[in-house]
């Protein structure tokens, strides 16, 4: 996955709980354990990247962001970011609201701002407050980062209709939770919570859907 290797198994502890959990034990069988992936890319080109991520499907955007990074000549930083023709970031193919993210990331960053170098010794909402600082950054991506960046084992993406939607399948409803009825819902899986997240998304990949 490009600059992405695996490196051991993540959240062990956690995945021991849910394997013991009547309603995730026989998807944490099925599905095995959580594969940690060493992602060699700085915290601003891993956020460059969720923001490309934005709402497209995983091919399309993983096509922009190759696009992306050429245009930069490999350097995903703030100063490259800066210097670089706001056309052929375009012709990359970010839409104006992304290029407009991009760059005020990278003029937060660049300006001291926003700091980056040491959100792992933030508290997961210090980090949420800091990075929704930049302009089309919202508490979803902020919470993405924290789980798939920094590792979290305890974030709760109530807003994600992916972990909503596996959440409905493996507990067998006839629609998807509310937001605030999956926050009240989770409070039984802290502090793994991201734990349970990720087998969310695995479920939609690997149970039937709802009313299925």
């Amino acid at each position: 996955m490009g600059d992405e290797h695996q490196a051991g198994t993540l959240w062990a502890e956690g995945v021991e709980r849910l394997r013991n959990d009547p309603a995730f034990g026989p998807l944490v069988a099925m599905s095995g354990p959580i594969l940690e992936r060493r992602d060699e890319r700085t915290n601003f080109g891993a956020l460059v990247r969720s923001v490309v991520f934005q709402q497209l499907a995983g091919k399309a955007a993983a096509t922009i962001h190759r696009r992306v990074v050429e245009t930069l000549d490999g350097n995903v930083d703030p100063e490259a970011v800066l210097a670089a023709d706001p056309e052929d970031l375009r012709a990359a193919g970010l839409s104006r609201n992304k290029l407009r993210a991009i760059e005020d990331l990278a003029t937060k960053v660049h300006g001291g701002v926003v700091r980056l170098d040491d959100l792992d010794e933030q508290s997961d909402e210090d980090v949420i407050e800091r990075l929704t600082r930049v302009r089309g950054i919202g508490r979803w991506t902020a919470e993405m980062f924290l789980m798939f960046r920094l590792s979290r084992p305890d974030i709760w993406p109530v807003g994600d209709l992916g972990v909503r939607n596996g959440w409905a399948r493996i507990h067998r409803l006839g629609a998807l939770p509310s937001s605030d009825e999956l926050a009240l819902s989770g409070e039984a899986y802290r502090p793994w919570r991201s734990v349970a997240a990720w087998y969310c998304y695995r479920a939609v990949e690997l149970l039937p859907p709802i009313g299925g």
